[in-house]
């Protein structure tokens, strides 16, 4: 996993999420093998930006039926990154 595209999929944007911008707290979805110093420089590397901590967490997928057939969503990792000082992701 080199390229920065490949380890930070896409920003979350949901309620909770956003209640987290003012702390400079952004939510990612990132590759499952990712580790923290991976989706730091990717991070800084796609949006220009100084990143001061990242924490990350497994979101596990859920049980859901179609029917008569049983069946789970997939699991997926969260990242949640906080900026330093005066920095600030442009989200439009």
């Amino acid at each position: 996993m080199t390229a920065a595209y490949d380890i930070v999929k896409n920003l979350i944007r949901t309620e909770k999420a956003t209640q987290l911008e003012p702390q400079r707290q952004y939510c990612f979805q990132v590759a499952p093998r990712a580790n923290k110093v991976q989706i730091r420089r990717a991070v800084e590397e796609i949006y220009k930006v100084k990143v001061a901590s990242v924490n990350t967490s497994v979101v596990p997928g859920k049980l859901k039926r179609v029917r008569q057939e049983l069946g789970h969503t997939t699991a997926w990792k969260k990242a949640v990154v906080t900026l330093q000082d005066g920095q600030k992701i442009e989200v439009t």
